[in-house]
Formats: structure tokens, sequence, C-alpha cells
């Protein structure tokens, strides 16, 4: 395929203060095997030498394109900022954020898919972590790409532990998709990318590509790494059943999810109490599941609160009991 055939496609990189990572980020953009595109880095007010990281880039690469955003945005400002900076003529968008890097191959076997399917407003694929975790597995890998129709992937993502979007750098959208959606992403939600997902699913369809096509690093200071210690799976969980289970699901499949959410919700509330103990307060902790729940029109359980942590008490107390029990039974059968 010539690069005139090549579907053009928007690249872009929000960063502020990323100089440890942007350089290498920038670079796995520009070692793509698809060659129609552009990549345009928006730097979001930086003073830790990330501006003439990016301006010393867009200096070698006709391709690159350097915006300063004209006033400090918080971060889903800087996303939906920088997405409306993509050309016009672009058919696909993909963000790389600055402390992530893609794969050689990444554009060119996203792009690959999202031709083949074009009713798919969504491409995804395999993300790694720092950490060595592979994220989106789930899917069987026999049909490369897999493509699903919108409503089948929220059900699989509502009714499974399968969760095939990742982080904003492991997805790719089609273009007329974000330019119709503005903003892209609603600021103040709980996983602003999540929500914008299931909306787009409820019109479009999604393709997986089974592909290691994206890295995730997750530094001090980012949302996520900051998240880590504050339940953010069961919350997510929570807080998208409760948004849209009704629009995918039966009332009973609904009630039935509700419910497998609510369980798993309180039972980790119970294990990061035990955790914690008190000092938990101090973190934020509480006023973060309030805050989830509240956005949704929910509110912490407290007769369910104690059961979810009772039940990890439980679980603490027989824990090793239980492994006393096996290495007993194990010497047992060996000697």
């Amino acid at each position: 395929m010539s690069t005139n055939d090549e579907p053009f496609v928007s690249v872009v990189t929000p960063f502020y203060n990323t100089a440890e990572y942007l350089a290498e980020c920038i670079e796995s953009v520009l070692a793509q095997s698809h060659s129609n595109f552009e990549y345009i880095l928006v730097d979001n007010q930086s003073n830790d030498g990330s501006t003439e990281i990016a301006e010393h880039f867009a200096g070698r690469d006709g391709r690159i394109r350097y915006v300063r955003t004209p006033r400090f945005f918080t971060q889903i400002e800087n996303y939906n900022f920088t997405l409306e900076q993509s050309s016009a003529r672009s058919r696909y968008v993909k963000m790389v954020q600055a402390d992530d890097w893609i794969f050689p191959q990444c554009l060119s076997e996203m792009v690959a898919a999202g031709v083949r399917h074009p009713s798919a407003a969504i491409v995804s694929s395999y993300l790694l972590t720092q950490e060595g975790q592979l994220w989106g597995v789930g899917l069987p890998p026999g049909i490369n790409p897999t493509f699903l129709s919108g409503r089948e992937t929220a059900r699989l993502h509502l009714q499974t532990p399968i969760f095939l979007f990742g982080s904003p750098t492991t997805v790719m959208y089609r273009a007329d998709v974000v330019r119709e959606h503005k903003p892209f992403f609603e600021d103040g939600r709980y996983h602003p990318d999540t929500e914008t997902n299931y909306k787009l699913l409820r019109d479009h369809d999604f393709v997986f590509v089974h592909q290691v096509l994206s890295f995730m690093r997750q530094q001090p200071g980012s949302i996520t790494y900051r998240a880590r210690n504050m339940n953010p799976d069961a919350l997510d969980r929570m807080i998208v059943t409760k948004l849209f289970g009704p629009v995918f699901l039966s009332a009973e499949e609904y009630s039935a999810c509700w419910e497998q959410a609510s369980a798993w919700f309180y039972s980790e509330l119970g294990k990061h109490w035990l955790r914690a103990g008190l000092p938990v307060r101090k973190t934020g902790f509480w006023e973060r599941q309030r805050k989830g729940l509240g956005d949704v029109d929910e509110s912490i359980e407290f007769t369910r609160f104690a059961n979810g942590l009772s039940s990890a008490l439980l679980k603490t107390v027989a824990s090793p009991v239980i492994k006393a029990l096996r290495i007993r039974k194990h010497l047992a059968e060996s000697g």
C-alpha cells in the first residue's frame, strides 16, 4: 500500500511536564510502519523541559505540529482541546499519552482493522503495562481482528471481567465520531474515557486486534497512579453498571449485574478498611467512593459495608488456618 492509499491518521499527544518520557513517546510514533499521518503535540503550559523536547522534534519532522494551550487546562480539558486540533481530513484519531508509547505496527494494524470493519468507531488491542500485565485478554483469538457490534461489546463488558478498552493510548477512534462529540470526554467523571466508549457503543461497533500494540506507564502524579489505592476497578464497575446496564441489558440481567457489582464493591471496601484501618480516612479514600457513587445517584449502604467488612474479616482469620490444614494434609500424604 502506498502512502497515498493509506488512510490519513491524526496522532495526538497532550502533555504536561513529562520530560522524562516524552522523547520515547514521540520516537515511537515516528517509527510507525504506517506513514500517512500527522502528529500533534499539545503542550499544557509545561515548565520542566518538555516544551524544548517537543519543539526540537517538531523542527526536525514536518509531520509534527507543536501547539501550546492558551492557559493551563485540567487533564480532561487538555485531552478535549488536543482532539480538536486534529485535521478535518483525518479518517482516524489516535491518542498516545505522553508517558506511554506504541509499537511500530500499531497504526498499520489498527487502521487495517478499521478499514475492514468501517462501522466500528473504536479499535482496540492488547495493552502491556510496565508491571508486565497484559490488558484486554478474554476474547477468543481465533478471528483476528475480532468484530463485535456495539451492543455485544457493552454486554460483554458489563457481564464479564473482560475489559477491552485499556487506556486512552490503547484505542483508536474513527475521526468523524470524534468530531461529532464535543466535548469528547466529559470532565469531572470518574473514568471519562470508559464512559465515552460506552456512549459510542450505543450507535457504533467495535473491533479488537489480537496483538500487543501499546505500552502504558503509570508514573507518580498521573490520574491512574494516584487512584491505584482508591478501589478504582470496583467503583468503576458500579458506575458503568448503573449508567449503562439499563441501556444494554434486560431488567433481569441488569438486576443480576448490579448485585454482582455491589457485592464486589463492598467486599473491596471491607478489604481496604482492614488493610488501612482508620488512617484510610486521611487518603481521601471515602470521599472518592462517595463522589463516584454520588455521580450516579447512589450512596454507601452501611449494612452492605458491614457485611463486606465481616466477609473480609472472616477470610483474613480463616486464611492462616486453611493454609495450615493444607500443609498438614500435604505432609501426611508425602510422609
